[in-house]
């Protein structure tokens, strides 16, 4: 787990996320998509009637908006944040996470070009949990 801080710009994101959805935003990572880890049972408020939030939300940045769940559970939260990705199975032994994908594609989502996506994905977890390395089988 790492401290980190926002600067002034997340901080306004997030500020409008909310006021704009309702949800309570736990967390905001921001490059070329944002992303909004929003609280426990928040999802279905962040996004809104047939999508509403994050389309009118999408408009106003210009940027690709996505969503994940937060969890206390590690699992889940991978599974949450790998969400397009089918996964069959999410192990926690020793601090080392393992993901099974269902097929090669998901596989290959999970992975991303030069690693790009797993190298994020484990980046974002060890924010909030004591993760060494995720691994993909």
């Amino acid at each position: 787990m790492t401290r980190f801080k926002y600067d002034s710009d997340l901080i306004k994101l997030m500020m409008l996320f909310e006021s704009m959805s309702g949800a309570k935003v736990k967390d905001c990572i921001s490059n070329d998509k944002v992303l909004f880890i929003v609280g426990e049972n928040d999802m279905g408020r962040a996004i809104g009637k047939n999508g509403a939030n994050i389309k009118k939300f999408e408009n106003k940045l210009k940027k690709k908006v996505k969503l994940a769940e937060f969890s206390s559970d590690v699992a889940q939260f991978v599974r949450n944040l790998a969400y397009p990705a089918e996964i069959s199975d999410v192990k926690n032994e020793g601090g080392i996470i393992t993901i099974h994908g269902r097929d090669s594609n998901s596989r290959a989502m999970l992975i991303g070009r030069e690693r790009q996506n797993l190298n994020h994905l484990t980046e974002i977890v060890k924010r909030y949990f004591d993760v060494k390395e995720i691994k993909v089988i």
